[in-house]
């Protein structure tokens, strides 16, 4: 019996005539994700679904669906079994591909599907046919026609009978890479790898940039900040990371600037910094996981000072969200559990006692003129180190 997957873009469908394009670039995203993880499949398009078929037989669906479930752009799948255009192979099908299902169900129904109009049977002649099939099959079935625990689907098309279960779940949004490249400034916390998570999700392909500050962070510091990434990279698919030496700027401030300034001084460099990367890397945007209030480096003031060094535009998705948000979606992505470690980030070494919580430009500006800041961060962008992680 063969099995192929039936993949609804959903949001795709708003696009107008620029759908073919974002379709592309889901399947394009879907191939290289699956053939990475399961093995090569080749796609179809029809009737407002992709169709995706393993090259192999022995492929591992189990594994595929896996994939499929992080894959942006997709509403929802089906895992479905082909038939003849034969009500009785249809029934066939339908009983041993849906048997484990049907068995752990308590109640059913059927839903017939008949865009080709030649077949010889209505839809609810279909329904009614397959569905008495089932139930002579499957004594424990009952029929629940508006809250069934298993919808079982026959749909007849042009050249094919696909048969499936309930659709599964997808990760909706957009197909990564639809919107352009930007830049997550990534920490060891929990926001920023739910901020690369929710633009990736409208169709941000991500370059991660951590800043590093050694002997003040650790080696497992910036390992973690590594699975971090990986894990956003379930979801986005391969990130550029690039980690940056931070240690010297880090001291000049510290050195040389007022206490209270520490923390918006540094962030301005990281931006200063950041924008380099991102340009060389062809990214239109910046992205970081503040949250308006949270720390005294996230008042309006502080984020307009931030703000002021940026040619580009800087998207902060979790700028209206409580923790308890934050941390669901972490949760949700798996990240939380490895954000909560223990390991210091350069965001948190130098940390002042009492952070000014309204700067101004003017003061950040006269600030940081006691430091030749300029060749310092050069030699950071000089001396960045680069790795890919899928």
């Amino acid at each position: 019996m063969k099995e192929v997957l039936l993949i609804k873009n959903g949001e795709l469908a708003l696009k107008g005539l620029n759908r073919g394009t974002f379709e592309d670039i889901l399947v394009k995203n879907m191939r290289r994700r699956l053939g990475a993880a399961v093995g090569k499949f080749v796609f179809t398009k029809s009737q407002s679904t992709i169709i995706a078929e393993a090259a192999e037989e022995d492929a591992d669906f189990d594994l595929a669906e896996d994939v499929l479930k992080k894959v942006f752009g997709i509403a929802g799948f089906s895992r479905a079994a082909l038939a003849e255009k034969d009500i009785e192979d249809i029934k066939r099908v339908a009983l041993s591909y849906l048997r484990d299902e049907l068995e752990s169900a308590g109640t059913f129904k059927v839903n017939a599907k008949r865009s080709d109009k030649r077949f010889p049977m209505t839809s609810p002649e279909i329904c009614r046919e397959v569905g008495a099939h089932l139930l002579r099959n499957i004594p424990s079935l009952k029929v629940d026609v508006h809250n069934p625990d298993v919808t079982v689907t026959v749909e007849v098309r042009d050249k094919n009978v696909f048969i499936h279960g309930n659709q599964i779940k997808g990760a909706g949004g957009m197909p990564v890479g639809s919107a352009g490249r930007a830049a997550l400034l990534v920490s060891g916390g929990i926001d920023s790898p739910v901020a690369g998570y929710m633009m990736s999700k409208r169709g941000l392909q991500l370059t991660a940039i951590h800043f590093a500050a050694p002997p003040y962070t650790s080696k497992r510091a910036e390992m973690k900040v590594r699975d971090l990434v990986s894990i956003v990279a379930k979801y986005s698919g391969r990130v550029n990371f690039a980690i940056v030496n931070f240690t010297e700027i880090q001291e000049a401030i510290k050195e040389k600037c007022p206490e209270e300034l520490f923390t918006v001084i540094m962030r301005r460099m990281m931006m200063r910094i950041s924008l380099r990367l991102a340009e060389r890397d062809d990214c239109g945007a910046l992205i970081t996981g503040e949250s308006l209030g949270q720390v005294a480096s996230q008042t309006m003031g502080a984020l307009a000072c931030t703000d002021a060094v940026s040619t580009m535009p800087v998207f902060r998705p979790l700028i209206g969200m409580d923790k308890e948000e934050i941390i669901t979606i972490s949760r949700k992505i798996g990240a939380f559990e490895t954000s909560i470690l223990p390991y210091e980030d350069c965001c948190t070494v130098f940390t002042p006692k009492h952070p000014r919580t309204r700067p101004t430009i003017a003061l950040i500006e006269e600030a940081e003129a006691a430091a030749d800041f300029a060749p310092m961060i050069e030699r950071a962008i000089e001396t960045v180190r680069y790795e890919h992680i899928d």
